[in-house]
């Protein structure tokens, strides 16, 4: 899985044929679309860069803000791991390379079917990453989606996350 998608609850099937339809037009014919046992939740698999496909999405929503209906959030993931404290920690702390020197960040961690404590997997990440920590405003968001025994992880902008709501609402203001 290289992206997360929510949707509204129920809406799954047609979740799967929008996001289909979508990475098809942008040439991935092969893209796997899974509808997790989480209600509102699917994972695809995309040959395209993730954070590519969140822009040309957004770019989309510009033009014709109707032509996503059903994905409500979408979310690249760089790196896929079982659902354990030690894998996350290394994982994220290899990817936090991609953090400049002067950059800050924060971690933002999304549970779903698991009992991990979110306080100790912030806890072990903070103490390997000397960079400079903002909750508000951060350059950086160490993300840790955690599904189940899947946890994806990724380093991002907050503009890498697609909220199609804030998109849409953003332009009529």
């Amino acid at each position: 899985m290289n992206l997360i998608v929510t949707c509204p609850r129920h809406l799954e099937p047609e979740t799967e044929e929008e996001l289909m339809s979508i990475l098809g037009e942008f040439g991935d014919s092969d893209v796997k679309v899974s509808i997790t046992n989480m209600s509102g939740i699917l994972t695809a698999e995309t040959q395209l860069d993730p954070i590519e496909v969140v822009k040309k999405i957004k770019d989309m929503l510009l033009d014709e803000p109707w032509s996503v209906r059903y994905c409500k959030r979408i979310i690249p993931i760089q790196k896929v791991i079982e659902s354990n404290i030690d894998e996350i920690e290394k994982s994220v702390v290899e990817l936090s390379s991609q953090i400049l020197e002067d950059e800050t960040y924060r971690i933002s961690i999304e549970k779903r079917n698991s009992d991990l404590s979110s306080k100790e997997i912030i806890t072990k990440i903070a103490d390997k990453i000397k960079n400079k920590v903002s909750l508000e405003f951060p350059d950086k968001i160490l993300l840790v989606e955690i599904l189940g025994n899947e946890t994806g992880v990724s380093v991002l902008k907050k503009s890498d996350i697609l909220s199609t709501e804030k998109t849409k609402r953003s332009m009529s203001e």
